[in-house]
């Protein structure tokens, strides 16, 4: 994990005429991703009344993500055989046809199936813009470039559920899809003009099929865990899921085909917690979904208030992190990565104390502010941990692998706070209060974790082997 840059561009350098076109081509790659991921669970509802198929209601959001997790995990290998500009048009030609399959869809199966091409764009476009940048935009622009690209996970699960709900009041829930495709076209025209085409290999790359396997088992788990409505059958999903989690870790300890880079796996490595900061940072994120919930049955707020009220975590995480990306100096950037997952988890516990049965309506909106603080503890760590993984080998090839596996790791991780979230809520039985505090404290102390891997990170950097360097 290399030192930050002694000078880092500005947000006018790097939006300006000469790279403007790759940031925000970058950007919007990532933003399609984290849209889609809310946008179809509000839509559904509608759906369903069209074209049936309440039974497969649960799987929409499963399928979207275990296609987003498994392209992310490829996505080194497509950038190396199609190069930066045919990478992209195939995320998002995949992305097309999946949302116009979705748009078409007569049965909720083929509705499925499109959620499942949608998730594999996605994952690629999310995967692609955290690889590619280290070829389009100068090593002094990573920080601001992660920045905006992970500002746009938290944009995402903001306009996700606000577009979904706009075009379901509406009932037109497949011109939604439309848009996305439309969306998803303009982009293919626009991708050769504004990224580089990189660099291409003719060899064809293995595929690391046993870490595939075992990381798509553990995703289908821990989702499948997300909508039981046992605690006992959740609690054994997730148990099957982190078996087989580490499974693919002994494995590709093991092996030379690998999903993450050497680098993570080498003794006294500051990447492996690296990586895991980030993991317990996007972990948190999951909270968001029950928080509308809470508002309605807690504080009695309609619906479309409670909905906001559950972006506030991504509303702070991406205002935040436009504002952290400022930071150079060694010193104030190994701060923010500690600092941050500890303000995640007091943020959470404040949250949790404040959680009362028929709440005044003061008490209510002083969940805002403290749900932005939270979201503000990922903003401050995420942009610098990006850059550190990004920055933890020399190797051109390892190095697409540490910043693909960036979106492997956040993807996965949402998965599973989601399922965990669930578990926690099943808890609390009938009372929805003790549902919230459940939950609420269980994130505020797992989050907390983050900040001894995100101190563990910079001693491994300080005392361990120097950047790019791989034993």
């Amino acid at each position: 994990m290399s030192t930050p840059p002694s000078e880092s561009a500005t947000w006018r350098e790097l939006l300006g005429p000469e790279h403007a076109g790759s940031a925000i081509m970058l950007a919007v790659g990532v933003l399609v991703g984290a849209v889609n991921i809310y946008l179809a669970s509000s839509l559904l509802p509608t759906a369903v009344a069209d074209i049936g198929g309440a039974d497969f209601y649960a799987w929409n959001m499963t399928v979207y993500l275990v296609a987003m997790v498994i392209a992310t995990m490829v996505v080194s290998r497509v950038l190396a055989r199609w190069g930066n500009v045919g990478a992209y048009l195939l995320g998002f030609t995949v992305f097309l046809a999946g949302s116009l399959a979705c748009a078409l869809s007569p049965v909720m199966p083929v509705l499925l199936a499109g959620r499942g091409l949608q998730g594999i764009g996605a994952g690629l476009l999310s995967g692609l813009g955290f690889a590619v940048i280290r070829s389009a935009l100068p090593r002094r622009m990573w920080t601001r470039g992660n920045a905006l690209m992970s500002a746009m996970y938290g944009v995402g699960n903001f306009a996700g559920p606000a577009l979904g709900g706009l075009f379901a009041q509406f009932g037109s829930w497949r011109l939604a899809f439309v848009l996305m495709a439309v969306i998803a076209a303009v982009c293919c025209l626009l991708v050769p003009r504004v990224l580089p085409r990189g660099e291409r290999s003719d060899a064809r790359a293995p595929v690391p099929a046993v870490s595939l396997l075992l990381v798509t088992a553990a995703t289908a788990a821990v989702s499948v865990a997300g909508v039981l409505s046992s605690t006992a059958a959740m609690a054994a999903g997730i148990a099957v899921a982190l078996l087989l989690v580490a499974g693919f870790i002994a494995h590709e300890r093991r092996s030379e085909l690998r999903v993450f880079p050497h680098a993570t796996y080498r003794k006294g490595s500051p990447l492996k917690w690296v990586y895991l900061t980030l993991a317990l940072l996007t972990f948190g994120v999951a909270v968001e979904s029950f928080v509308p919930l809470f508002g309605q049955r807690l504080g009695g707020l309609a619906p479309a208030a409670a909905g906001f009220f559950g972006a506030a975590i991504s509303l702070g995480w991406s205002a935040t992190q436009i504002l952290s990306s400022s930071a150079v100096k060694e010193r104030t950037v190994r701060r923010l990565r500690v600092i941050g997952p500890l303000l995640l988890a007091l943020g959470l516990l404040a949250h949790g104390l404040l959680q009362w049965q028929d709440a005044p309506a003061w008490l209510v909106f002083s969940w805002v502010p403290v749900l932005v603080v939270a979201g503000s503890g990922i903003g401050l760590a995420y942009p610098h941990l990006s850059v550190a993984a990004m920055s933890s080998t020399q190797d051109p090839a390892e190095g697409r692998r540490a910043a693909a596996a960036i979106a492997t790791v956040t993807s996965l991780s949402i998965a599973f706070g989601t399922a965990v979230a669930g578990v926690l809520v099943h808890l609390g039985g009938s009372s929805m209060l003790d549902s919230a505090r459940y939950m609420l404290f269980g994130f505020a102390l797992i989050c907390a974790i983050g900040t001894a891997t995100a101190y563990a990170a910079d001693r491994a950097a300080r005392t361990g082997a120097p950047a790019g360097v791989d034993a």
